[in-house]
Formats: C-alpha cells, sequence, structure tokens
C-alpha cells in the first residue's frame, strides 16, 4: 500500500477527472460511469474481505439491504436527502451486517461464502413475496434532494453521478487508511495462519467481523446511489445471487492490488457487459464468460497487476 499523502493525491486527481468527464461525456457514459463507482463501492468491500482469507457470494443482501432502505424512506417517510438517504442505507445495511457476521465468521472457505449466498437468498425471497414492497416488479424511486437543492433535466442525473464520485474516493480513502491500520493488517495475518494470531493475543472473529461490517456498510452505499441512479428497485437487480456473483466477478477482474482496483474493474465489467449486449444479446454471457477466463489465464492477481507489471518493466 501506499502511503497515506500519496494516496490521498491520487484519490483526488481521481476525483478531479471524474468530475471533469460527468461534464464532458455523454449522458449513457455518465450513467455507466455511476453505475460502475456504484458497484466499485461493493467491490471495494469485497477487497476487503478477500485479504482477510474470505469469499462472499452474498454481497447483494447488503446491496438490495441499501436499495431498500432508500426505496422505503423515500415512499414512506417522505425523506428525499440525498446525503442523509445513503448515509441510512449504509448503516441499514452494517447493522445486518453485523447481526449476520456473528454467524459468518464462525465460518471459513466454502462454508463462509454459501452461507453469505443462503442469507442473501431469504432476502430475496421475503422481497419477491412481499405486495407492499412491489413483489417481482420493485417500485419507482422519486429523484432525491441534495441538502435541499432540487436540479431538474440532465442536471439531475450530473448530480448524481458528482455524489456518487464523491462517496466512492472518500471510501476509497477510507478503506485504505483502514487497511494501513493495525486492524486492517491483521486481516492478511488471519488469512496467513489465523491461529497464530490467536497466539498474539488478537480476537480473529472481531476482526473479522469489522471486516464484514465494513463491507457491508459500503455495499448498502452502492446500493442507494444505484437505486438513485436507475429511479427504479427490484429484487432481480438488487438481491438476487446472480447480482453477487457478478460482483465476485469483478473482485477476480479487479484483482486487490490497489484501492482504485474495484472502480477500474468494476468499469471494464459494466462496459463490457454493456457492448456485449448490445452488439451480441444472445451470447453475452459467454463473452463476459471468456473475458474472466483470459483474465484469470495471462492476470491471475487481476487488472491492477498489469500496471504494476508494466511500472516495474519501466
Amino acid at each position: 500500500m501506499m502511503g497515506t499523502d500519496k494516496t490521498l493525491t491520487v484519490l483526488g486527481a481521481t476525483l478531479l477527472a471524474l468530475v471533469a468527464a460527468g461534464f464532458l461525456l455523454p449522458d449513457w457514459a455518465v450513467f455507466l460511469l455511476t453505475l460502475s463507482l456504484a458497484r466499485g463501492l461493493v467491490v471495494l468491500g469485497l477487497l476487503i474481505l478477500w485479504r482477510s482469507g474470505l469469499v462472499s457470494f452474498g454481497q447483494a443482501l447488503f446491496f438490495g439491504t441499501g436499495a431498500y432502505t432508500v426505496g422505503l424512506l423515500v415512499l414512506f417517510a417522505g425523506l428525499r436527502d440525498i446525503v442523509a438517504l445513503t448515509v441510512l442505507a449504509a448503516l441499514a445495511a452494517g447493522l445486518l451486517a453485523w447481526l449476520v457476521g456473528l454467524l459468518l465468521t464462525g465460518y471459513r472457505d466454502i462454508f463462509f461464502a454459501m452461507l453469505s449466498m443462503a442469507f442473501s437468498m431469504i432476502l430475496y425471497g421475503i422481497l419477491v413475496k412481499t405486495e407492499l414492497l412491489g413483489s417481482t416488479d420493485g417500485f419507482n424511486v422519486p429523484h432525491p434532494t441534495f441538502l435541499g437543492y432540487a436540479p431538474a433535466g440532465e442536471k439531475m442525473r450530473v448530480s448524481i453521478y458528482l455524489w456518487t464520485a464523491l462517496v466512492s474516493m472518500a471510501a476509497a480513502y477510507g478503506v485504505h487508511r483502514h487497511l494501513s491500520s493495525t486492524m486492517g493488517q491483521l486481516g492478511a495475518a488471519i488469512r496467513d495462519n489465523e491461529i497464530r494470531v490467536e497466539y498474539l493475543g488478537a480476537s480473529v472473529r472481531r476482526v473479522l467481523l469489522i471486516q464484514v461490517i465494513i463491507a457491508g456498510a459500503l455495499a448498502g452505499a452502492g446500493g442507494a446511489v444505484t437505486a438513485f441512479a436507475v429511479g427504479h428497485i427490484d429484487p432481480d437487480a438488487m438481491a438476487y445471487w446472480t447480482v453477487s456473483g457478478e460482483f465476485v466477478f469483478v473482485t477476480i477482474l479487479s484483482g486487490t492490488g490497489h484501492i482504485l482496483a474495484p472502480f477500474l474493474g468494476s468499469l471494464l465489467f459494466e462496459l463490457i457487459r454493456s457492448f456485449a449486449f448490445q452488439y451480441s444479446p444472445y451470447t453475452w454471457q459467454m463473452v463476459l464468460g471468456t473475458s474472466l477466463l483470459l483474465i484469470i489465464l495471462f492476470l491471475p492477481n487481476g487488472l491492477w497487476s498489469l500496471y504494476a507489471r508494466l511500472r516495474k518493466g519501466g
């Protein structure tokens, strides 16, 4: 991991580039970037878990919780402020992650992965059977406000994008600080030898529970901004197990070498999926699968390892 000052500079420059892109790129590209950043937040949480040796196939549980928290608060509480809604969605998902994590952190490897997916499918089943929440059709989410400001027309899409970019870079910096801390460093030690960590006096379950909570809160924030960007939430797009599979796909695609890797991988994933679906609508899944296979074969440590190779070679 690079130093804190250098990381802050890189993230600041990235944020400025994203802001400029919001005003220069066409609408479809801004929308695609918004979705990429939102999903990158979820993958950022998976990066923390992967560095601790955990693979979750259930992040859609927290992603969907964040999205539906926004929808419920907008429809039934009349809350429209995007800042408050994003924070509340992250808190709701983090609280659920704490409750679920109390059980999950007692398991490892495939058991952790499958149990997390099982919890995700429980949420999916509840959403599908609940007519008040729109059942399989879901429901629309009205446009938010920004601390009292209500942009109109195309300004709304750009405003949501800029908020997503700000949240993403702030989250990336927070994750960097976490991974640089003692707690974050213990995650890698647990992956290598958790018994030795226990002998050192640290609680493995406590460390992993904190990792699960952080990953859940990030997924909740990602679900919230996705709900704003799309304007509609439904179980299939927010809580089905294939959504969790996409997050794992992007994590493998990205690698865990840098906190910006999840956003890069998420952008590439959205580009491949969008163009594959446009030009090959009947075989777009095969295109995604082939892309993943090529990454595993030639870049087993993810896309960011390519940058590391080029930098080392230079």
